[in-house]
């Protein structure tokens, strides 16, 4: 790092947390108040410091326990419920586009300062808790040596990892808990540089369509567009042949998709791009329309320029269409799980869980905490409700950070990977759930 460059960060490091927030502003739902465009030379930059969780543990609503069900995990990312009951946990972190501005090194010096210095996993995770008392009486390494794993699905006897370089096939047989044989490359992933380097996955409710979530390679094109390629898209892909399409683009960073599952249609949450102000832009659920474009990188919910871009596209600005439901700026959705069969019945019978897993770029951090979303015949129907807190303590400081969610209907779970203090967290009613009946594994 050169003196400039020393001395840029540190005026940054002195600077970050100077910007001014608006708490003023409703930024959820719908139709999200969107302020001017604020460009500075330096965005306000403001992580939180971790210190761990010692004895306590995250907040749920009234009639509902939250319990450690893992620790010691190596990166938590996403998560999936095999038939069986099984939990599979993709371990680990990718990337490695090197930084194009003094801004990106001092970015990467706040970023670093939240996130956890345990070594990636790559690799996938298996817990067994049969008898759904919150303790796994198995606990072992499924398969390991992969590449960034994160999004996954099963489907027909098979398991699909989306590694951050290709979507694998493996096979597997009910109650296997360690699988040594090679993945089968069902089709390579788009990876230069990988400035998001998260694939997210999910599967058709038919089983015969794989869909990824492919992130953009910068902030706002900024290096250029030939190696935007196929980013900032979601694909599908044919399940048993690997032949793939585009279903939609100009979408910045989809880092989780889940099917709805009243409509079977795809929905995604969505990181927004940064440094034009606190509160903008709003990260974002939304239904995943096909041939879709959602602005990136030449608008932002829907039709706003993005002037900084060039050239600017004002034949695809025009086709640009808005986002379904705003989640606040910079929050960093990173998981999706739609409520099934009743969900946790009440208000939690029919929505989404969303992980936020909180901000880095704004003087008063957003996010932090998993969100319910609720849905009425297939559409968002109102507005969020804090349902796991107590990740950010009271003065600013995190315990822990919300990635992946996955709610399980069987047992009746939520289940919350935390990927700063690499834990998996169990959600349950106080009220006991009916037993499950003990499945043969």
């Amino acid at each position: 790092m050169t003196r400039s460059l020393i001395a840029a960060t540190a005026v940054a490091l002195a600077l970050a947390g100077c910007g001014r927030g608006d708490s003023g502003l409703d930024q959820t739902g719908p139709a999200p108040e969107l302020p001017e465009i604020n460009q500075t030379l330096i965005p306000a930059m403001q992580i939180a410091r971790p210190i761990g969780w010692g004895d306590q543990t995250p907040t749920v609503p009234a009639g509902f326990t939250v319990t450690a069900m893992a620790t010691d995990l190596q990166i938590p990312r996403q998560m999936l419920v095999l038939p069986n009951g099984d939990i599979l946990i993709a371990e680990g972190r990718g990337g490695g586009a090197p930084p194009l501005r003094p801004k990106d090194v001092i970015a990467g010096v706040i970023k670093k300062k939240g996130n956890t210095q345990v070594e990636s996993g790559d690799r996938i995770t298996l817990l067994r808790d049969a008898d759904n008392d919150g303790r796994p009486e198995v606990r072992s390494v499924f398969i390991d040596n992969l590449n960034a794993p994160y999004g996954l699905a099963f489907v027909d006897g098979s398991i699909y990892v989306a590694n951050q370089d290709a979507l694998l096939r493996f096979p597997y047989q009910p109650g296997q808990t360690r699988i040594t044989a090679p993945g089968e490359e069902v089709t390579k992933l788009p990876s230069r540089l990988n400035h998001h380097w998260t694939k997210a996955l999910t599967a058709s409710a038919d089983g015969l369509t794989l869909y990824v979530g492919i992130g953009s390679n910068s902030n706002v094109g900024e290096r250029g567009m030939a190696v935007e390629e196929e980013r900032a898209v979601v694909w599908a892909i044919d399940r048993a042949t690997g032949a793939r399409r585009t279903v939609a683009t100009g979408i910045r960073n989809p880092t989780a998709l889940a099917i709805e599952p009243q409509t079977s249609a795809l929905w995604a949450v969505v990181n927004e791009r940064d440094e034009i102000g606190a509160q903008l832009v709003p990260d974002y659920l939304t239904s995943v329309r096909e041939g879709a474009f959602y602005g990136w990188p030449y608008s932002y919910w829907g039709r706003n320029v993005d002037p900084r871009v060039r050239p600017q596209k004002p034949e695809l600005v025009a086709r640009a269409i808005a986002p379904d439901y705003a989640l606040g700026s910079h929050v960093a959705a990173l998981g999706l799980s739609f409520a099934t069969n009743g969900g946790f019945g009440g208000s939690f019978s029919q929505g989404a869980f969303i992980g936020e897993h909180g901000s880095w770029n704004r003087p008063d951090p957003s996010g932090y905490k998993v969100v319910w979303v609720p849905f009425a015949n297939g559409r968002p129907s109102g507005e969020p409700m804090d349902f796991v807190t107590g990740f950010l303590t009271e003065d600013g400081q995190a315990r822990g950070r919300p990635v992946g969610v996955v709610f399980d209907p069987a047992r009746r779970i939520l289940l919350v990977a935390d990927d700063l203090s690499n834990t998996i967290w169990r959600v349950a009613p106080r009220t006991p759930a009916p037993q499950v009946p003990t499945r043969r594994p």
